[in-house]
């Protein structure tokens, strides 16, 4: 395939995105670097009563934490003259017409088509005004809105996703291109843009499926004035909740900007998940965005409803992290307030007991202190102090140990380890003792299984 190819994102800044919007970022993107093109990255912010920059700002950082870093910039609040252009073009050709019924007015004729068991297609009443008409609605302070005369014949196209989709233009109702006010609807925005900038291949959900049969006509009425041609289209299954349910805040659908300041979800886990969803590759944790791109293939992506579990990628999360060398740990923990500092002998003592890299500091001070001990056996616990090792103590130390207090005491199993742990660490599980005591040394081990807070 030609490293020609341009694929976009294209999100509305009207709010935070969320897993279900990453989704088909991340197979454009991966679609992109396989193919040696470049991902663009665009804001459909023509909305201007809905569009903040807040939102603006936030949609680029989550793209940048998630590594999704774009090779192409726009936002169509930047190209209004682009539309009005294309919007003339259309006029002049026959294919863009005036419309004066009120929303009000409008409203009544779905109802009544509806009613009458018709599907809730517009009339073209707009086209039968004459300027008379026109005049006299203008002066009662009317303003037009602006519909695309389709034409009616056969729509069809060979989707990425689906093979060979048709439809019956008469079967489609004219769309709304500007409003009222002179804006420009997303459909004609969106169509000059691919146009213009290139586009080869638009990838999305199958919920725009319709409207690519209306945006296809509408671009071919478009190439002579905007030039490019009309891209190649891919329509994919929307993500579902665990449940089959429709994805939300209250089902787990986290924004990417609350798993972003969630300093315990690795961005890798979030992307490894989504990057398998609805094929059958394995789900398991990619470390590397580069691995995820050598096994991308467009042609693996069923039908079939993708569902997502939170729960995958917090699994996904704690392979990532404990198989994280020292070196990107020490890299990860710089960015973060509060860390301590580490060395590689600590990182392989507590890497198997991770689940995020959060829990570091918890450990950090199991080993350092200072530590409450639990002492609910307190001769056990002393009698198994004066058995203890001189140092310098090594992985070996704890064996060495444990094999005096169990000849002397006679015990074994929970009842040997357990007492020895909640004293030495104050909790009940951790790493293992033979990697956690070189690094609490005898002395602070042995003030704590005297009662010390050390």
């Amino acid at each position: 395939m030609s490293s020609d190819v341009i694929v976009r994102f294209a999100p509305s800044p009207t709010g935070n995105i969320h897993v279900g919007n990453v989704r088909p970022a991340l197979i454009n993107w991966l679609f992109a670097k396989k193919h040696g093109g470049k991902f663009l990255f665009r804001l459909d912010d023509t909305d201007t009563e809905r569009s903040k920059q807040e939102y603006a700002d936030n949609i680029g950082r989550d793209l940048t934490w998630l590594g999704l870093t774009w090779d192409l910039f726009d936002k169509q609040s930047d190209r209004m003259d682009r539309y009005e252009e294309a919007k003339q073009f259309l006029i002049k050709a026959g294919r863009l017409y005036a419309c004066y019924e009120t929303p009000e007015e409008l409203s009544l004729k779905r109802k009544s088509q509806l009613s009458r068991g018709k599907p809730p297609i517009y009339d073209r009443a707009g086209l039968r005004l004459s300027d008379a008409d026109k005049a006299k609605y203008e002066a009662e302070g009317r303003t037009p809105h602006w519909r695309f005369k389709l034409e009616h014949a056969p729509i069809s196209w060979d989707d990425m996703g689906h093979g060979t989709l048709s439809f019956k233009g008469e079967d489609l109702t004219d769309p709304v291109l500007f409003r009222e006010d002179g804006r420009p609807i997303y459909t004609i925005s969106s169509v000059v843009d691919d146009l213009e900038l290139r586009v080869t291949h638009v990838i999305r959900g199958d919920d725009h499926i319709a409207n690519t049969a209306v945006q296809k006509q509408l671009m071919e009425a478009l190439v002579p004035h905007c030039g490019g041609k009309v891209p190649v289209f891919g329509h994919l299954p929307l993500l579902a909740a665990a449940n089959g349910d429709k994805l939300s805040k209250r089902n787990g659908a986290l924004s990417v900007a609350d798993m972003r300041a969630d300093s315990g979800i690795e961005p890798m886990a979030v992307l490894s998940l989504l990057a398998k969803l609805g094929t059958s590759d394995p789900i398991e944790a990619r470390a590397k965005l580069d691995q995820l791109v050598a096994e991308f293939d467009m042609t693996k992506f069923s039908k079939a409803t993708p569902r997502f579990d939170p729960e995958e990628v917090k699994r996904l999360t704690v392979k990532l992290v404990q198989d994280m060398p020292f070196e990107k740990v020490k890299e990860k923990l710089s960015d973060r307030e509060g860390m301590p500092d580490i060395d590689p002998t600590f990182w392989e003592a507590v890497r198997p007991n991770l689940n995020s890299l959060d829990d570091i500091a918890d450990w950090h001070r199991v080993a350092h202190g200072p530590v409450e001990p639990v002492i609910e056996d307190a001769d056990f616990v002393r009698q198994a102090a004066t058995l203890a090792p001189e140092g310098p103590w090594s992985e070996n130390t704890w064996s060495e140990w444990i094999g005096k207090v169990k000849a002397e005491t006679g015990r074994k199993g929970k009842g040997l380890f357990m007492p020895l742990r909640q004293a030495l660490t104050g909790m009940d599980h951790g790493p293992e003792l033979k990697d956690l005591l070189p690094l609490i040394g005898r002395e602070r081990a042995l003030a704590r299984m005297n009662g010390e807070a050390r």
